[in-house]
């Protein structure tokens, strides 16, 4: 079982894609009330040798000798990856060691206003950052930023890095009902986008459980009411991704790869089966043995039966 990878699983945006989880869950700048990873147990600004470089190395290198080849090497975490000082070192290990396959850094971006962090990110081949507030007030309700991170320094970060970056940027905007879809607050969201360079703006909404009480998601209708509000080109609702065969990169030590998948994220059954490209009933036979051993749990939402890793595994 690898500690600091997971997958590979069909994306929604990335096709087959590996996960490089360079914080411990869950270390973050953050503290955003929908995330699915939990609620964030390290709120820091700090960027530090959180895990190794070494680490990380060695459980690419084992991987890719016994492992298909996927189309995307997704740097990410359970928390925020740029806080990882060693984030730039293993860019470059991945880019030197398989330079056929592209990497992918999934941010915040509440960083990006470090010209080390620009830096560090610099050659990688698409970049994914959110943007969910227009406002400070909104900023500060759904994403709960440590202290010292500033919203207008963000946005900054955000327009600075656009304008340095030569690889695709998608910009992820999280819609969430009651929180960021009001008039004002879609309005402010648009001036914000038309300052940042990007190749694709890309909607999304609460699939998984969030770390607050009585959230939901938007429905499509109510995402696509947010496209014809804007009137911006490049706008997209991500969709979830299709079931189907994942012969390309899928992994014979199914236990081990839901282990993986849940330690960093609530799945449910069909979750599951779509990642791991398997049917139903070879995935649920795997989930009983796992409850039974009492290495994951399952949890009650409005979508279905969640399972996660129990608290403290």
């Amino acid at each position: 079982m690898y500690k600091y990878l997971f997958g590979p699983v069909p994306s929604r945006r990335l096709g087959v894609s590996l996960g490089v989880d360079l914080v411990p869950k869950k270390v973050c700048s953050i503290d955003c009330v929908y995330c699915e990873v939990g609620k964030t147990t390290k709120l820091s600004v700090t960027r530090e040798d959180y895990i190794s470089s070494d680490k990380i190395k060695t459980e690419l290198e084992h991987y890719f000798k016994n492992n298909p080849q996927p189309d995307y090497i997704t740097i990410t975490a359970s928390g925020e990856p740029t806080l990882n000082s060693n984030l730039g070192e293993i860019i470059r290990f991945v880019k030197q060691t398989k330079p056929e396959v592209s990497v992918a850094l999934i941010t915040n971006g509440t960083l990006l206003h470090d010209s080390k962090v620009r830096e560090a990110i610099k050659d990688v081949d698409l970049v994914l950052p959110s943007l969910d507030a227009g406002t400070e007030e909104a900023f500060r309700r759904i994403n709960r930023p440590h202290k010292d991170l500033d919203f207008k320094q963000y946005i900054q970060g955000l327009i600075d890095f656009g304008k340095e970056f030569t690889g695709k940027i998608w910009l992820e905007v999280f819609i969430l009902p009651g929180y960021n879809d009001s008039e004002k607050e879609l309005s402010e969201l648009k001036k914000l986008i038309l300052k940042i360079r990007h190749d694709s703006v890309q909607l999304n909404t609460l699939d998984r459980p969030g770390t607050i009480a009585n959230l939901r998601g938007a429905t499509q209708d109510e995402l696509q009411q947010v496209i014809d509000f804007w009137k911006l080109d490049h706008v997209e609702i991500i969709a979830k991704a299709k079931q189907g065969n994942n012969e390309q990169g899928s992994r014979k030590d199914t236990e081990n790869a839901i282990l993986e998948t849940v330690s960093r994220r609530p799945c449910t059954l069909e979750d599951l089966t779509t990642i791991l490209g398997m049917c139903d009933y070879e995935v649920s036979k795997c989930l009983d043995a796992l409850v039974e051993k009492n290495l994951i749990e399952t949890i009650e939402q409005e979508r279905g039966v969640f399972y996660q890793s129990k608290e403290g595994e």
